[in-house]
């Protein structure tokens, strides 16, 4: 009876001890940060292979996503840029398409609702003459939590090199600010 007894205690305080040690981990702060980190890394990386893939043959398909992954001043860039270009796409005729090679979260504030990542891209830009052009890119981005979710604020290249001055002697002359071969609206 005695040796029941003690497995009936022992079973109880085995089963305390789980239950306890579930609850903590289901509930533990840096669970739910690596969640929150997770969830801003799939989305930055979605967004910025978004913004940069685009078919002139079915542009304002393309734009809607564009628009659907962006807020803020980003956004509103696009949507008061779009007409114009529009036109400047379809004249181009080129398509461009992304794949994310890799990512990571730089910066995650889940309390004020910002985030930044850096994405690396191969992006392939094909026009009606010649082949395609190939290039990889890394990309940062800024995320900003919306009711709808994490959503791209601003995108830019990442910098290349050891300096600066490295990364602005790269940088200068780009024609493209979304590393798409194609011009940037609002231009």
């Amino acid at each position: 009876m005695l040796a029941a007894l003690a497995l009936v205690v022992a079973a109880a305080v085995a089963a305390a001890w789980g239950g306890w040690a579930w609850y903590s981990a289901a509930h533990d702060d840096d669970a739910a940060f690596a969640r929150a980190r997770d969830t801003v890394l799939a989305a930055g990386e979605q967004a910025v292979q978004n913004m940069n893939t685009l078919d002139h043959g079915d542009v304002d398909h393309g734009l809607d996503v564009w628009e659907s992954s962006t807020t803020g001043e980003l956004h509103s860039q696009l949507v008061q840029g779009r007409a114009d270009f529009v036109k400047e796409v379809r004249q181009a005729q080129t398509v461009s398409t992304a794949k994310v090679l890799s990512g990571a979260v730089t910066e995650l504030d889940t309390r004020a609702g910002k985030a930044s990542v850096m994405v690396a891209l191969r992006i392939t830009v094909r026009a009606p003459k010649g082949g395609p052009s190939v290039k990889e890119s890394r990309m940062l981005g800024e995320l900003t939590r919306t009711p709808a979710g994490w959503k791209l604020s601003a995108l830019g290249q990442a910098p290349l090199g050891d300096s600066a001055d490295t990364a602005a002697d790269s940088s200068a002359g780009s024609g493209a600010d979304s590393g798409t071969g194609q011009p940037s609206p609002g231009r």
